[in-house]
């Protein structure tokens, strides 16, 4: 089902399609029925195979829905909660369950008018259905909930599973807003829409022209709070937050309860309930991760071609660091005869949709991707997820690797990396709070001794925390580049004659105290032996740099 697209709704409780619903009611299990959901939103859980909600909806969705005397909610929430543990659902639900109650009403207001009106003897004129995309017909969107995520591709998801979620419902609209698309279809399926999902550039590109209006929204949910301030939406949140300043309740979903998160929820949010599930660091029990050490980029190849052919492999998704990077090897890959594609932001939307749909479809086997892929795909037979590059931020490692193992499935992660990549691969270490422990392919060894890594050291060359970053053999305290024991201000101890200098040091050393051409360095620095500033063989021509030997 394409994700960009209205949902009308199927036939409301009461008719052919209601019987059909209470038996698919009564067959769901008490996990979501006690949460207090519409039966609408219980028959839809049931279809999608679900019967026993989450950790964190069901901490979430009895707060989320908690109401007022005058039917207000009442709860502000900040969640954060593991990748794949089913927090998507833990905001929709509460949401439409609000959203349903309200059409109900709506119709049913609508119902009483219009008996009242043919008891009165008065015949109400007759709706026309009218063309939405003609000007003549247009009406500024309303929307009484808006979700804003980061990515084109997690909007998508988010707007996917909620039309999944409102196919039982009568009425109830579901639009969804990202740019890359164009305008007039989006302002078209705008119309009537109930509930928006958006990224922020292209929502606020539409309000700006009086496409989409947001003073009535009652709910506005703000999903990986922590990826939107990464790419910048700071200022676009402070402008919603202003344009929705009437609404009713805000949720917030990050990764984790970080400073800078915590200073967003302080000036959108009023004194929200924190719910912490899990946290981002907690290792995925049912995801086996594994790294590989490669010599070099050729080696690197060599082990993933190994894997590629793993008959285990139902989909997988191979990150790579760049977009270059990532079309050549979808196109090495498609070369070698596996169904590739690539996926990145500089492709177009369209072109990106197309080649999700077919990732879902199962006519794609492998989709090579940058990061823009790490949040946002839910495909349930995405068996592995191979690291060919390494993230540039440790957090969205725990991301990429959460595109297997979903919603309680077994999954593998493999990661390589290279010599150059060792403190990338501490600095995850110590974000995860796991040690990797490195295997081997029998004929593919890598020639260098990876697995036999130093500890992380700290400043003063004394072991600090793994991950830590520290300066190996120099540094405060180290053995030869600054301020330590053989090189720079503070030495204990002098240095061979061609190595005087601020502290001594070895000929060979770099920075004060060490260097051929530096400060205190072997031929041409500050106190070196042959020229310079208080050279060995006794004065100089000062100002013409020549030896008075």
């Amino acid at each position: 089902m394409s994700t960009n697209h209205f949902n009308d709704g199927a036939p409301a409780p009461g008719s052919a399609g209601g019987i059909f619903m209470t038996e698919q009611i009564e067959s769901v299990a008490n996990g979501f029925a006690v949460l207090g959901l519409a039966p609408e939103l219980l028959a839809a859980v049931a279809d999608l195979g679900f019967t026993q909600p989450t950790s964190v909806q069901e901490q979430a969705i009895g707060r989320a829905m908690a109401m007022d005397a005058e039917g207000k909610a009442v709860n502000d929430l900040m969640v954060s909660s593991q990748t794949g543990s089913g927090k998507t659902a833990a905001f929709l639900l509460p949401v439409l369950h609000t959203l349903i109650q309200q059409k109900a009403a709506e119709i049913e207001s609508e119902r009483k008018a219009y008996e009242e009106a043919v008891a009165r003897g008065e015949a109400p004129a007759k709706r026309k259905r009218v063309n939405p995309t003609s000007a003549r017909n247009f009406k500024a969107a309303v929307p009484g909930a808006l979700i804003l995520c980061p990515t084109r591709e997690l909007a998508q998801q988010v707007a996917h599973d909620a039309i999944d979620l409102v196919k039982h419902c009568k009425g109830l609209r579901i639009a969804n807003v990202v740019g890359g698309m164009p305008y007039q279809m989006q302002i078209a399926r705008l119309q009537n829409a109930d509930l928006v999902v958006a990224t922020p550039g292209r929502l606020l590109d539409l309000q700006r022209s009086s496409q989409i209006k947001l003073d009535k929204v009652q709910f506005l949910v703000v999903d990986e709070a922590d990826r939107m301030l990464d790419l910048g939406f700071a200022e676009d949140l402070a402008e919603v937050h202003q344009l929705t300043a009437n609404r009713h309740q805000t949720m917030m979903f990050s990764a984790t309860f970080a400073p800078r998160i915590q200073q967003l929820a302080v000036r959108v949010m009023r004194e929200p309930q924190r719910i912490q599930v899990d946290s981002p660091q907690e290792k995925h029990a049912n995801i086996e991760q594994k790294l590989f050490w490669a010599d070099n980029a050729q080696h690197k190849r060599q082990l993933l071609d190994h894997w590629l052919r793993d008959t285990n492999i139902n989909q997988a998704i191979v990150f790579a660091s760049t977009k270059i990077e990532c079309d050549g090897l979808a196109e090495d890959l498609q070369q070698a005869g596996f169904a590739a594609v690539s996926l990145h932001g500089d492709l177009s939307q369209g072109l990106r949709n197309r080649r999700l749909m077919a990732l879902r479809n199962g006519q794609v086997q492998f989709l090579v991707a940058t990061d823009v892929a790490a949040r946002g795909i839910d495909v349930p037979t995405i068996t592995h997820v191979f690291n060919f590059g390494l993230p540039m931020k440790s957090e969205d490692y725990t991301h990429r690797i959460g595109r297997t193992g979903r919603a309680g499935r077994d999954g593998l992660a493999i990661t390589f990396a290279e010599f150059r990549d060792r403190r990338k691969i501490g600095d995850i270490e110590y974000y995860s709070k796991q040690r990797f422990n490195a295997e081997t392919i029998p004929g593919l060894e890598p020639k260098a001794r990876f697995e036999n890594r130093p500890p992380r050291q700290g400043f003063g060359g004394k072991p600090g925390r793994p991950g830590e970053r520290r300066h190996q053999g120099g540094g405060f305290g180290g053995d030869r580049n600054g301020y330590g024991k053989h090189s720079g201000f503070g030495a204990t101890s002098g240095a061979p004659r061609d190595a005087r200098g601020f502290g001594g040091g070895e000929r060979d050393a770099r920075g004060f105290g060490g260097g051929d051409r530096s400060f205190g360095g072997g031929d041409r620095g500050f106190g070196s032996r042959d020229r310079g500033f208080g050279s060995r063989d006794g004065g100089r021509d000062v100002g013409r740099g020549r030896s008075s030997r």
